[in-house]
This record gives C-alpha cells, sequence and structure tokens, in this order.
C-alpha cells in the first residue's frame, strides 16, 4: 500500500511549472497559518507544521530539478 507522502510525491510530479508554483504558494501560506496557530496554543496537531515543511522541500526540489533539466537541455 502507497504511503500518502508517495501519493503526494507522483501527484506533484505530474503538475507543470506553473501548478508547482501555485502549490508552493498555497503551502508557504498553510505553514504561516500553522505557525500562527502553534504561536497562540490553537495547534492541536503539530505534526502538521511538519507534514507541510516537507511539502514545500519537495516542491522546492522539482522546481529545482526541472530548472536543472531545463538548463542542460539549452546547453
Amino acid at each position: 500500500m502507497a504511503t500518502k507522502a508517495s501519493k503526494d510525491r507522483t501527484e506533484l510530479s505530474e503538475l507543470d511549472l506553473a501548478s508547482l508554483v501555485d502549490r508552493l504558494r498555497a503551502a508557504k501560506q498553510e505553514a504561516l497559518n500553522l505557525r500562527f496557530r502553534s504561536a497562540t496554543g490553537q495547534l492541536d496537531n503539530h505534526s502538521e507544521l511538519r507534514r507541510v515543511r516537507r511539502r514545500i522541500a519537495r516542491i522546492n526540489t522539482l522546481i529545482r530539478q526541472r530548472e536543472i533539466a531545463a538548463a542542460e537541455a539549452g546547453k
């Protein structure tokens, strides 16, 4: 059975660059909201912060991989 992270990873890898940037913007906004909720004591599940940070890292990695591939194709 596939884990949620692997499903998320495959879903993200199928998106185009503009969609990845939109997802990154949304994930960063979600991380900000979670940090505020954590600081005010309203966050019940603190593992959400870790999940969102990892999603941001995955998206940044995919964007960078595509930038490198485009640069190498242009050589």
